[in-house]
């Protein structure tokens, strides 16, 4: 075996690189990243959405350092550290309304998996133990331990591993550019029809035995699907109409992706769970939570009741050291306000693209951006799954790469690249994703 072969790389094809060894990151700094032949790249990405501060930041390598010295690992099972508790309070203060309760993951797929099992511990231990299901959205992406995958509505991820946890179910994704008909005219129209899906799916499987909703602010797969409005304060209504849980995945949406700490905040609703990993280290260092209403903690804090779920590395004290150094670093920057005052910047540089015969849509919000490519702008039509594999995989990906951008182009829904910078990103970083988006695009059109 080659050298680079001993790696098992996630979600890749490994017989690519039999013969041809993966491009290997060797550094970063700011919005840039090189490889070992010494080639900038911008990370459209922010690594895997996660990179908020951008690459290189002295302060957090230095809180890691510092902790590392100080106390580098303790369980907080039945124990604390000063770091855990003092970023759970920091938490508590930007959360929403009163979810005032974190449980501490490694990652993102630990905090829905322990989203899930605190909802279905929290009907058992109230009086309604047939609630167990959960809902979520049509190509909806939410994780890959076994239970996040059976939330997650990827039927293709999921089938070299069935048969999953059951009870789970799908409902529309908020696509406003591919509704299907009768969904509605507007986008205030479309979100009351997707909504309504999810009460359907309720009422069809029996409100006593349907524990949670999972959600996403903005939808990450297929492509940045953004909520229309009214949609989540329909979905809220819905909810407390059959006491079922709202769960606000915000793996990706989280501290300051959409110009807010979270997401729920950026369009108005009250979740009854956030998820969050990625950003709030900016990937430093790996951690995640799961942040609860007082409501959902009450029956774990009586008697000799306990929520019987951990995780190793949950809370790992250096893991919270860096966070609490990346929340301070977001207020000394103002990043959020910069999110807020540049994402229109960054819309109208992908906007340009929109006179190109490939594009069909850009759509997202604040640094997270999806742009659908289409063989037909005027009837919308798609690439069927040959095209896209030569499109996408056999050309896209790499000649975007080799073109100094990195960034995603996938077809888990239809065919899309998208961005979605560090948040530290300027007009001359979206002038030069648009260059190349420009130049790369216009190549790919005249292949197909």
């Amino acid at each position: 075996m080659s050298a680079h072969e001993h790696l098992w790389m996630h979600f890749s094809r490994l017989g690519a690189y039999k013969d041809t060894p993966p491009p290997v990151i060797a550094r970063a700094e700011g919005p840039y990243i090189w490889d070992t032949a010494g080639k900038r790249y911008l990370d459209g990405l922010s690594g895997l959405f996660v990179v908020q501060v951008g690459h290189g930041r002295e302060e957090l390598a230095n809180a890691m350092s510092k902790q590392a010295a100080e106390l580098a690992y303790f369980p907080i099972w039945s124990y604390a550290h000063p770091k855990a508790i003092e970023l759970a309070e920091r938490l508590a203060t930007l959360t929403p309304g009163d979810l005032n309760n974190v449980f501490f993951t490694a990652g993102g797929s630990e905090a829905v998996e322990s989203a899930w099992k605190l909802a279905r511990a929290y009907f058992r231990k109230t009086g309604k133990p047939l609630k167990h299901k959960a809902i979520s959205r049509s190509i909806a992406y939410h994780g890959t331990s076994m239970g996040a995958l059976s939330i997650t509505g990827l039927p293709a991820l999921k089938q070299d591993f069935e048969p999953l946890v059951p009870s789970t179910m799908r409902v529309p994704n908020t696509n406003f550019y591919r509704r299907p008909p009768g969904s509605g005219d507007t986008p205030e129209e479309f979100g009351v029809w997707a909504a309504d899906r999810i009460a359907e799916a309720i009422e069809f499987e029996g409100p006593e035995t349907v524990a949670a909703v999972f959600l996403e602010p903005v939808q990450n797969s297929g492509g940045c699907f953004p909520p229309p409005p009214g949609y989540f304060q329909r979905v809220r209504e819905i909810c407390d109409r059959y006491d079922v849980l709202l769960v606000s995945d915000e793996v990706i949406c989280a501290f300051g992706r959409l110009g807010e700490y979270f997401g729920a905040d950026r369009y108005g609703y009250q979740p009854d769970i956030i998820t969050v990993a990625k950003g709030l280290t900016s990937g430093y260092v790996p951690l995640g939570a799961m942040i609860a209403s007082d409501r959902l903690a009450a029956p774990f804090r009586e008697g000799t009741t306990s929520f019987t779920h951990g995780i190793t590395y949950g809370g790992h004290p250096v893991g919270a050291a860096v966070a609490l150094a990346n929340l301070d670093l977001f207020e000394r920057e103002q990043l959020l306000a910069h999110v807020r005052a540049n994402t229109g910047t960054f819309r109208s540089y992908l906007e340009r693209l929109n006179d190109l015969p490939i594009v069909g849509e850009v759509r997202g919000d604040g640094y997270f951006f999806g742009i659908e490519l289409v063989k037909d702008k005027a009837t919308k039509e798609t690439f069927n799954d040959e095209e896209s594999e030569r499109l996408l995989r056999g050309f896209l990906s790499k000649a975007l790469f080799d073109a100094g951008l990195y960034c995603r182009a996938d077809d888990r829904g239809d065919p899309v690249v998208q961005l979605a910078s560090p948040l530290i990103c300027t007009e001359e970083h979206f002038a030069e994703i648009e260059r190349v988006l420009r130049t790369v695009l216009t190549e790919a059109w005249n292949r197909i």
